[in-house]
């Protein structure tokens, strides 16, 4: 999963628990946009799914797809109340 702003704790807390099961998930979260880190499209190409959960539209999938041609799955939330654990889990094990 790649995160950025405020889905950090919900994402932190749904990867370590889909670890604690034996699934086979990480997470990176950008601290920045602009400049995007030099090394996120290595890192995100070495992946074989890539799941971008945003409180938007999805304009972070838009620029990562653009930038590093990675076929990134976003999964946009616009109802103004945060993401919670459980759903971030189960769009994961969806993917899985």
């Amino acid at each position: 999963m790649l995160g950025w702003g405020s889905t950090y704790g919900a994402i932190k807390s749904a990867v370590v628990d889909l670890i604690r099961e034996g699934k086979s998930v990480s997470h990176a979260h950008l601290r920045y946009i602009r400049p995007f880190p030099k090394n996120l499209g290595t890192m995100l190409r070495s992946f074989d799914r890539v799941l971008i959960p945003e409180l938007n539209n999805g304009q972070l999938i838009k620029i990562i797809r653009d930038q590093y041609l990675v076929d990134a799955k976003g999964y946009n939330k616009i109802m103004g109340i945060p993401f919670t654990k459980h759903e971030l889990i189960d769009q994961i094990r969806k993917m899985l």
